[in-house]
């Protein structure tokens, strides 16, 4: 403690996340800079990680509550206009651990495509057009299926796929399904951008996941003299000199102190990094005040423009030629991706995938899923303060499905959804097929403990052994909703629906978004650079301007190595 409290860093990054890691690596390379990176959840370094960390069944990770933000919540439904405000909250998982979400996610590795950063661009974020950060995504990455030019062959994040041979029997009848309905395979999601489908690009081996956290913060890197990590370190607030940020203070083993930096860069996330400068007094200037939080720079826009991929799913009970086998840990292996064709939406920007297994339990083995999502959703939402104390949770609504161009895309991919559930192929596989509307009871199962391992056990071997029982335990848990047919025949029940069962993909973005100088909504300049105040930038997937045709790992990944290329060329 006394050595961070005696130094003044050059650069103080605090959150060691998907961008957090690639900033800390690029910058420490330099050996004139001395770079701290601060995490709030535990580091892990090359050889400790616990196993169910490196797991490539991703729900191990985020089940397991050492590795996330505890007590995170969100409201998903729209807002209720005049009503009462009755929305439930959901449990929403953001990884507290060295490498942040990045180690707890489902690891898919695709950009988007290039009218996403063209919009970037449009929206104000000069510099982030598609040419200006393919340089960024080929550099971090290794792609082992494809070579060309708009692939990395030597950085440090592998891609890798899974070929049609390995597919689980519900993953190849939900893709046969797909191709009759004229889809045609594409092969490589991040080189081709039309419709299609594709096998997924993962970062990941057969055996372990290959995130920024062990990937950038390699034994070599954690060497250097000019890198130190700080992990079980929280950031109470941001420290000033008028506008100009000086530092950070933090607790760490129940004691409180303050780190002095000539540079801070917050990297905690799209929930995390606007409650950090909320709480230290950038922000809406009357919510601020409301709090007692004294104004450093007045910007309405931090915490505003919240973008998730509202997406719904269908399960269904698989037969035992359909699971997926124990040797594979992997549960998704092929997408589609196609264009509603909605006026004012983008091509690309809906999205499928089937999952040969719902979760890590007994019960999820035996669970198929066709989930599907907006791809590139146009629905804002917030995360605001609820109090000025540093142990206060965030305020977090999603508001999914309040611009109508959502629902109308939602309401068009349940019907395609339940066309392929129906397709022969996958009737094949399957004894049940229902919409998935989770209970609280789900939720809770779905947290990784011995009880609910027993619970799941004895409730798997009771579907098994009786169409009764098993009915009963869908309905009860996860299908208490309206039948497939009652969606498909009448909008107005499709909707109600939609609006209590969407749900997000940890794809928070947009809440502290680049923008033009003018722009009274936009939080950082293209650079990072938060206006109003100096020695402050922001990079993570809250600088998105909206949110891209993608998993938003691999971008947020371009994100900390471009920003560390920005610093690096200004110093």
């Amino acid at each position: 403690m006394q050595d961070l409290a005696s130094t003044t860093f050059d650069v103080v990054i605090v959150g060691a996340g998907a961008a957090g890691c690639p900033l800390a690596a690029r910058l420490s390379e330099r050996a004139s800079l001395s770079v701290l990176l601060i995490e709030a959840g535990t580091d892990y370094p090359p050889g400790m990680e616990p196993p169910e960390i490196l797991d490539i069944f991703a729900a191990t990770a985020y089940a397991d509550p050492r590795f996330t933000w505890p007590g995170l919540a969100a409201r998903f439904e729209p807002r209720p206009g005049n009503a009462p405000d009755n929305r439930p909250k959901r449990r929403y998982n953001q990884g507290r651990v060295i490498g942040g979400t990045s180690s707890v996610n489902g690891m898919a590795a695709n950009r988007g495509l290039p009218s996403d950063y063209a919009a970037w661009a449009a929206a104000g974020a000069k510099g982030w057009d598609w040419d200006s950060v393919l340089p960024f995504f080929r550099k971090l990455e290794t792609d082992s299926d494809f070579d060309g030019p708009l692939h990395g062959k030597d950085g440090p994040i592998r891609l890798q796929r899974y070929s049609e041979q390995v597919w689980p029997g519900f993953t190849r009848a939900v893709m046969k399904a797909i191709a009759d309905e004229g889809f045609v395979d594409i092969g490589d999601q991040n080189a081709r951008f039309e419709d299609g489908t594709f096998p997924v690009a993962y970062s990941h081996t057969d055996t372990m996941r290959m995130g920024p956290a062990w990937r950038y913060l390699t034994r070599e890197a954690r060497a250097r003299p000019n890198l130190t990590i700080s992990g079980d370190t929280f950031v109470e607030r941001l420290l000033f000199d008028a506008n100009r940020c000086t530092g950070v203070r933090v607790r760490r083993a129940g004691g409180v102190f303050e780190i002095k930096a000539r540079q801070v860069i917050v990297s905690s996330g799209a929930l995390q990094s606007p409650t950090l400068l909320l709480r230290s007094g950038i922000g809406p200037a009357h919510e601020l005040g409301a709090l007692g939080i004294d104004v450093v720079a007045d910007r309405r826009g931090v915490g505003k423009n919240l973008m998730e991929h509202p997406g719904v799913n269908l399960g269904a009970f698989l037969k035992p030629q359909a699971r997926l086998p124990r040797t594979i840990r992997r549960q998704m292996f092929a997408a589609l991706r196609w264009s509603s064709g909605v006026e004012g939406c983008p091509a690309g920007d809906m999205y499928v995938i089937p999952s040969n297994k719902a979760q890590w339990h007994a019960i999820g083995e035996r669970l198929g899923i066709i989930m599907m999502w907006v791809n590139r959703s146009f629905s804002t939402g917030e995360v605001r303060l609820t109090s000025a104390s540093p142990d206060a949770l965030p305020d977090i609504d999603f508001n999914m499905v309040s611009d109508e161009r959502d629902m109308i895309r939602l309401v068009e991919g349940v019907r395609l959804i339940a066309r392929l559930q129906a397709h022969g192929a996958v009737q094949g596989m399957v004894e049940e097929v229902f919409p998935i509307s989770f209970s609280d009871y789900a939720r809770k199962l779905a947290e990784y403990s011995r009880w609910n391992a027993t619970q799941t056990w004895v409730g798997a071997l009771a579907m098994d052994a009786s169409s009764l029982l098993r009915k009963a335990i869908i309905k009860a848990t996860i299908a208490d909703a309206p039948s497939i047919r009652d969606l498909v025949e009448d909008d107005a029940t499709c909707r109600t629906w939609i609006r209590g069962a969407v749900l997000g993909h940890w794809h928070a973005s947009c809440s502290c978004r680049m923008g033009r100088p003018d722009d009274a909504m936009a939080v950082t300049d293209p650079s990072g650079r938060v206006y109003g105040v100096q020695g402050l930038r922001v990079a993570d997937a809250s600088i998105m301007p909206s949110v891209p045709c993608a998993n938003t790992n691999i971008p947020t990944i371009m994100i900390g190595e471009k920003i560390a290329a920005t610093v690096l060329g200004e110093l």
